[in-house]
């Protein structure tokens, strides 16, 4: 543990918190992807997907394994194994588990759906309810929603409270529906991101920086420690997954990352600026659902298909000129973003 070694040196921490992660996934992920080589364990890709994505077909998977012990090591080498990192990435890695189950069922069964749509929803959902409930009567995390510069709403209107402890066990119901949709909304839309070549890894890392920074400036350093690991892991990530890749992370790192966001979101009271910041993740989401919706009333499609990255592979244009051009995406609303909680801590401030 090097934090109480650095203790005055927070912002080295963070920064070394990148770098460890990053060189610890570079170290692991050559034997890794090995092993799963010699032992079969391939990407099923789906059947009605791009044709130039047949080719992907039998690529390793499930390098999220390596992300997640790497990010893990990170934070017990850097930082201070406090409750509140404790939850924090257990969330992380109860959601990598149940990735793991669903990219590991895809495997066996040699098919490109793993685990139901309600499994993973009720698996998720548990994970992201024990989570908010947890930093609301542990961690003082207030059941309120910021817009900045508009209003703060009140979601702990309707609350309950169990008879436990000194203080009790408070359950702000609004609060913990909204906290839910929230977490479980961004940890698939994250999945449904990651189509691509180095798209979610490249996305992700430029998401996490910021969150890094903003649990920072929050007072929150263990959190930005694990921000920054798993940015970290990203960058580590992305040497071996950017085009052609040489591994997936599969969901057992998709699903993680963007529980990951969901939750540092809670935790550094950005619940709604979080969704400008993914703002890219938001997006890739919400074509999914236009798409369904759409055709199940009209029989027709908006999007030739969806996500989104998929719709302008199918107008033409070369994968890499996607991630490319998503990322710069990603970096624009992470900068607004960032831009709209700074000017408002500052009003705060003065």
């Amino acid at each position: 543990m090097l934090s109480p070694l650095f203790s005055q040196y927070p912002t080295f921490l963070v920064f070394l918190g990148v770098f460890v992660a990053m060189v610890l996934t570079l170290a692991f992920m050559p034997p890794f992807i090995r092993f799963l080589k010699s032992s079969q364990i391939g990407q099923q890709v789906r059947d009605d997907g791009p044709e130039t994505h047949l080719v992907k077909q039998g690529t390793p998977t499930m390098g999220g394994v390596i992300m997640l012990v790497a990010c893990a090591a990170t934070v017990l080498i850097v930082g201070l194994p406090t409750v509140e990192t404790f939850v924090l990435g257990i969330a992380i890695l109860l959601t990598g588990g149940l990735g793991l189950f669903d990219d590991a069922s895809k495997v066996i069964h040699e098919r490109s759906l793993g685990l139901t749509p309600r499994a993973k929803l009720v698996g998720q959902t548990a994970i992201a309810t024990v989570f908010v409930l947890a930093a609301v009567n542990f961690f003082g995390v207030t059941p309120t929603v910021t817009i900045p510069f508009i209003t703060t709403i009140d979601l702990g209107i309707l609350t309950t409270i169990l008879p436990m402890g000194e203080s009790g066990f408070a359950i702000p119901w609004l609060y913990v529906v909204f906290a839910d949709i929230l977490l479980v909304g961004l940890c698939n839309a994250v999945n449904l991101t990651d189509g691509l070549d180095g798209l979610a890894a490249g996305t992700v890392l430029i998401v996490m920086l910021v969150m890094a920074a903003i649990a920072y400036r929050t007072d929150l350093l263990e959190p930005a420690i694990v921000a920054a690991s798993l940015a970290g892991v990203c960058i580590g990530f992305l040497w071996f997954n950017a085009y052609p890749a040489d591994i997936f992370m599969g969901d057992t790192g998709s699903l993680a990352l963007g529980m990951g966001l969901g939750c540092l979101a809670v935790l550094t009271k950005t619940e709604f600026l979080v969704i400008i910041i993914g703002g890219l993740f938001v997006a890739e989401a919400l074509s999914v659902m236009i798409q369904v919706a759409y055709y199940k009333k009209t029989h027709k499609r908006v999007f030739l298909m969806a996500p989104l990255h998929h719709h302008f592979e199918k107008k033409g244009w070369s994968e890499t000129k996607v991630v490319i051009r998503f990322w710069i995406i990603s970096g624009v609303c992470a900068a607004i973003g960032f831009s709209l909680y700074f000017a408002y801590s500052m009003i705060g401030v003065a």
